[in-house]
């Protein structure tokens, strides 16, 4: 068996049992698909194909499913990612136009992508720690009251009312903020709260115990800003696909519940030639997903974070690839500009 037919057969199987959830036989892919060659040696082809791991019976005498080692061949055979139809370019930019903030953004994302792929969809929050501040506001609520706001580079807003200790009128908050924006205005937000220590000092005495107060509600939305964060959506797709799921989707839905885990595996996949990265099956570190695959890759300026989607192995990968390539790019556009 030539190592084109192989992979030409191999295909076949795939998209087939992709589009028909049911195992393939020989017969169905002479009468389907173009190989030039007789249902014998399909069968043939077939053989060696179970012999090397790549395909299965799930039942006797039954057709053939692809195994994780089979997709895994197929997957990296995909030599370019098809671009998305028109129709489809339309569609991402109708939902994701008009996005108001970044919370906003990224939810319109994961609904977008598990809109395309009809897979469960995720995106992870972009990583702050080098994210560089571009804006506090100090905002007067009452007596002592007042509302902090850590505006970010990357458009993350972190908010939070503290309590200085002191009566505070909207001057002195001003001259405040002024003082701590010129300090801490364009550096990164990991390198926030060593900043912010140094500030309270700078202040005549009289100033310095309600300063002390800002830099430390400011230090805890600096340490907000940069916990990682998943946004998800499309997890009903999974209850759609239980029947690829031959133990149970709650697995699957438990790791989903983790998002420490979904945040360790982002972090692990490596990326492929193409910019995507694709975990399948038993690939996947974390034995709850042992039925599963992720596919991945980069968004934003400098890679600040990563979105992909969840769904069975029995996935139409090239599709699933593209759609998920096509919203990350049209994703990083929105938050460079």
């Amino acid at each position: 068996m030539s190592e084109p037919r192989k992979l030409e057969v191999l295909r076949a199987i795939v998209e087939d049992y992709v589009h028909s959830r049911e195992p393939v036989g020989s017969k169905a892919l002479v009468e389907r698909h173009h190989l030039g060659v007789s249902s014998a040696t399909i069968r043939n082809d077939m053989a060696a194909l179970e012999e090397e791991g790549l395909i299965t019976a799930p039942h006797t005498s039954s057709g053939r499913i692809p195994t994780d080692k089979g997709y895994r061949l197929f997957v990296d055979q995909i030599s370019s990612v098809k671009p998305l139809s028109a129709a489809e370019r339309r569609a991402i930019a109708v939902l994701l136009d008009g996005s108001t903030d970044l919370d906003d953004v990224l939810e319109r994302t994961v609904r977008t992508l598990a809109q395309l792929t009809n897979q469960v969809a995720l995106v992870q929050y972009p990583r702050s720690a080098k994210t560089t501040v571009r804006h506090l506001e100090f905002v007067s609520l009452g007596p002592r009251q007042v509302l902090l706001v850590l505006i970010l580079a990357s458009g993350k807003v972190e908010q939070c009312v503290i309590d200085v200790g002191t009566a505070s009128d909207d001057v002195t908050l001003s001259r405040l903020r002024q003082v701590f924006l010129t300090a801490v205005a364009g550096i990164p937000v990991g390198n926030l709260p060593a900043a912010l220590a140094q500030i309270p000092g700078t202040f005549p005495v009289k100033d310095q115990d309600i300063a002390r107060k800002l830099a430390h509600g400011l230090g805890q939305l600096a340490l907000a800003a940069r916990e990682d964060r998943i946004v998800l959506a499309g997890t009903a797709n999974l209850a759609r696909s239980n029947v690829d799921f031959p133990l149970s989707i709650g697995p699957v839905l438990d790791a989903l519940e983790e998002q420490v885990v979904l945040l360790r595996l982002l972090e692990q996949m490596a990326q492929d030639s193409m910019g995507m990265a694709v975990s399948i099956g038993r690939e996947n570190p974390h034995d709850s997903l042992a039925e599963a695959s992720v596919v991945a890759t980069n968004y934003g300026v400098g890679e600040s974070g990563k979105l992909g989607v969840v769904g069975p192995t029995r996935m139409d990968y090239p599709n699933t690839m593209s759609s998920v390539r096509a919203v990350a790019r049209y994703l990083s556009r929105i938050l460079a500009g």
